[in-house]
């Protein structure tokens, strides 16, 4: 499995969704500014309050996605970057000492 491309793709699914939700919520106060009930300044004020939410909740969102990853990979047993490249220390190690003592019973 890999997992960076599921995070990926759950990011980009969520970028959509806000996107989506910012074009649509422009269109409602475009809407209510051609009616009369919304000032133009008022409805710029409040869809810039609403992006700055939307972003903001997007950010959150993605941090929780990833903490939501890495809880789902350690569940699978799915060793992180780190015990991967500690292990491969740990056989470089344990090979040079089989070349070493294979080495001194050859002499």
């Amino acid at each position: 499995m890999d997992s960076n491309n599921w995070l990926q793709q759950l990011m980009m699914l969520g970028i959509g969704t806000t996107s989506l939700v910012a074009e649509k919520m422009r269109q409602v106060s475009d809407d209510l500014v051609k009616d009369g009930k919304l000032d133009p300044e008022q409805a710029k004020a409040v869809m810039d309050d609403i992006v700055q939410q939307l972003k903001s909740d997007q950010g959150n969102w993605e941090e929780q996605m990833q903490r939501q990853m890495r809880n789902v990979m350690q569940d699978f047993g799915v060793a992180r970057q780190s015990e991967v490249d500690e292990l491969r220390g740990r056989i470089d190690r344990l090979e040079r000492q089989v070349r070493d003592l294979e080495n001194k019973l050859w002499r």
